[in-house]
């Protein structure tokens, strides 16, 4: 009965505030109070009471009242955090301040005339004099709202008591006493640069996760800014929070890290254990690894040279001196940049394994088991680990246990691949693998077999993780959504990477690599678009990487390739001219196949797949920036004798190819002449890299055509065992320099990850 009294209090001030024609001044502290002394409200009370409608109506017809109202809300929480909360009524004050700003501030964003008002002088109200009026500040006449907001926040996510446990029987009651407190002491949890665990305690967990959310509704800012506006400048919220200003920026991303890599979801696993208990610590990991991502962010690329940097000088461990003058002015970049010791990797690494994991267990009650929702946002967090920490990248690629990364990657690529709402995580899946091929390391560990038997729908096979990765990157080209086209090239540039150092591919994957050469080859496919024959040299890329560094154990592609071998002698005799191309254009219509312009047309029923299915109504009106093109993101490095990598320059005034040659930038438009055309397809066709191939099966045909006829074979495991003892010693080309194309961050990437990241976390 209380609460609901409470609840018709705050809705009657709500209403108050609504229809008052007049400026409330801010001094009638009996009107104010309402909003968060006198009421009990949750964050849910808070949505439902104050309707959207009535906050903007209070924008537009009362502005000195909301403005009034922010302020006093602000202030709320400066004076919570300088007295460290002692009292419940004064936590109480906190948590409903905090809920109120969560409500109101999209309001204040969506409107480009306030978007400024959080960082000017609030009217009439004596702005951030009085916010710090304790504080002994030559500058606090001038500090914006925005910032006495974000710096409460901080002191009130390390107050004793209240977010973390005090080490004292009672915790300090001035002023100066929060304000000396050590917050490295009072780490959330164990793990990076803090050994002990906390115990315990939901209080603490919920409190925490309400002032996240506040502190992530600020970041928001950023959702509400055109695009091209957005880019120019940085995010002025989280430049201030991760910059010095902030004295808990160590311990907070100590904490924050630390939360999300040691949640275990299952617990003790007793099953529906989640149905039974409240887990209020998986709120606080979500929120955790939504604040992660957001702050760490970086303008210009001088996060990732900076962390480069930090890789070849001598570093001090993130728990020490935060003075470091090297690396970024975000201090959450230079501090994930900085961590270097083995343990704090592993921990970090197994515990990011093991969440992406939770999705893919199995058991044998069904819904037995809690499955976390916050994969995409744990990728997006593993990519910045990657990208800026080239030790971490290291670390991760130096065992096995990349796989337990790469296991459930693949797994959401294949169960989002028909869904085309879920394009972004397609994106970020592939832009990881992209990033990992680059490494010699990773596709050394891909020749581990694959034993787990994850639930996807793909051919059964026995082989290792290499064909585990083809066979479903096989799948998404053939059997994906249009919406995943711009993919293709970089789907293949992974496995390009790869190849010279997969030792044996099994018959299955070996096949699917010959049916996209097959369906990529055909003369229509090749002449609808200038850019098509790029995937024809990078799967020739890939064929010859295997036979010229990895020919003995790979019997079954080599079987494969002559079975398949007049695709290969078609594409040496492709027609150039302009009546060949112009029928060859003709058949598009009649011949199903995979195109860049019609994905929905199947390529040939394969086992266990599904159609595309379009995509839930609203979920293609949030746009993703456009991705760059593969030569964009990727520069060529040349592997030496030695192992070593060479940065091969770009060429400026063409897009480079797979072949090494250049081609022109733009799609050829329906209207184009074939006559125009004839010149630039003879300008591929000429460098196709088809001699180590025509010189394998002119060498093999012959063999195993006389060993069929001469023993009478019928049985492949008879011709397969002939190919896996023999040799091309000596007869095939001088093998070429591998090629490996690796990840290279550019604008327009670093957009296309900003604005995927703040899409995931408004549908979140």
């Amino acid at each position: 009965m209380g609460n609901a009294d409470s609840k018709l209090h705050f809705r009657k001030a709500v209403i108050q505030l609504t229809t008052k024609t007049q400026p409330v001044e801010a001094t009638d502290d009996a009107f104010w109070d309402q909003f968060w002394c006198e009421t009990s409200t949750t964050v849910q009370d808070v949505f439902a009471l104050v309707p959207a409608a009535e906050i903007r109506a209070v924008r537009e017809e009362s502005p000195s009242n909301l403005a009034t109202l922010c302020y006093k809300a602000v202030e709320k929480l400066v004076q919570g955090a300088n007295s460290s909360c002692p009292s419940e009524k004064e936590r109480h004050i906190i948590l409903n301040c905090t809920r109120l700003l969560t409500r109101i501030l999209p309001y204040i964003f969506e409107d480009a005339d306030w978007r400024g008002f959080f960082w000017s002088t609030v009217p009439g109200a004596g702005r951030a004099g009085r916010l710090d009026a304790d504080m002994d500040d030559d500058d606090d006449d001038s500090r914006p709202l925005a910032e006495s907001l974000l710096l409460a926040i901080a002191d009130l996510l390390f107050c004793p008591d209240f977010t973390v446990q005090t080490h004292k029987k009672t915790g300090p009651d001035s002023a100066e006493d929060i304000q000396s407190i050590d917050s490295c002491e009072y780490i959330w949890e164990a793990g990076v640069g803090f050994a002990q665990s906390p115990p315990l305690n939901y209080v603490h967990d919920l409190n925490r996760t309400e002032l996240l959310k506040l502190l992530l509704t600020c970041f928001s800012e950023a959702m509400y800014l055109p695009p091209s506006s957005e880019s120019k400048s940085p995010n002025p919220w989280v430049t201030f929070f991760s910059s010095t200003d902030n004295r808990h920026a160590l311990p907070l991303f100590t904490s924050l890290l630390n939360v999300v890599c040691a949640y275990d979801p299952v617990g003790f696993g007793f099953p529906y254990n989640h149905l039974l208990f409240s887990d209020h610590r998986e709120q606080l990991v979500e929120q955790a690894v939504q604040i992660l991502i957001v702050t760490l962010e970086h303008e210009a690329g001088s996060a990732a040279s900076a962390a480069l940097q930090a890789m070849d000088t001598p570093t001090s461990p993130p728990d020490m001196d935060e003075q470091e003058p090297a690396g970024p002015n975000n201090l959450f970049v230079n501090y994930l940049s900085r961590i270097h010791r083995e343990e704090d990797f592993s921990f970090i690494l197994k515990g990011l394994a093991r969440l992406l994991n939770n999705p893919l267990i199995q058991t044998y009650l069904p819904h037995s088991t809690k499955k976390i929702q916050f994969y995409q946002e744990l990728l997006i967090l593993f990519w910045k680990l990657c990208d800026f920490n080239k030790k971490f990248l290291f670390f991760v690629l130096k065992s096995s246990d990349v796989l337990d990364m790469l296991v459930p990657i693949l797994f959401y690529l294949n169960e989002a691949r028909a869904d085309q709402s879920r394009v972004g995580l397609m994106h970020i899946s592939v832009f990881i693998l992209l990033l990992l091929s680059g490494e010699r390391n990773f596709g050394v560990r891909l020749n581990k077999p694959y034993t787990l038997r994850v639930p996807m729908d793909i051919p059964v096979f026995t082989g290792t993780h290499a064909d585990l990765l083809i066979v479903i990157f096989h799948k998404i080209i053939t059997c994906g959504h249009q919406r995943l086209q711009p993919l293709f090239d970089c789907l293949l540039t992974v496995i390009v990477n790869i190849s010279p150092y997969l030792k044996s591919l099994s018959m299955v994957a070996a096949n699917k690599l010959l049916h996209l050469l097959e369906a990529f080859s055909t003369p229509w496919f090749l002449f609808s678009s200038p850019q098509n024959n790029h995937l024809v040299f990078f799967l020739l890329e890939v064929f010859n990487n295997i036979i010229q560094y990895q020919f003995d154990g790979n019997c079954n592609l080599v079987y494969a390739i002559i079975r398949k071998r007049n695709v290969f002698h078609q594409l040496a005799n492709l027609p150039s001219d302009s009546a060949s191309i112009q029928q060859a254009l003709q058949k598009k219509k009649k011949k199903p196949g995979i195109s860049r312009t019609s994905s929905t047309e199947a390529t040939e029923a394969m086992e266990g797949s599904r159609p595309a299915v379009p995509a839930e109504p609203g979920t293609l009106k949030a746009s993703l920036e456009a991705t760059p093109g593969i030569d964009k993101i990727t520069e060529k490095s040349q592997v030496s004798e030695d192992g070593t990598m060479i940065s091969i320059p770009h060429l400026n005034s063409a897009v480079t190819t797979a072949d090494g040659g250049g081609s022109t930038i733009g799609g050829a438009s329906d209207t184009e002449s074939n006559s125009e055309r004839d010149p630039e397809v003879l300008s591929w066709k000429t460098k196709l890299p088809l001699q180590t191939i025509m010189r394998l099966l002119q060498v093999l045909v012959p063999q195993v055509e006389k060993i069929c006829i001469d023993k009478g074979l019928t049985d492949e495991s008879e011709i397969l065992k002939f190919l896996q003892h023999g040799t091309l010693v000596g007869l095939l080309p001088v093998p070429h320099p591998i090629l490996i194309r690796k990840y290279q961050a550019n604008a327009g990437t670093a957009m296309w990850f900003r604005t995927y990241m703040w899409g995931v976390i408004y549908l979140r």
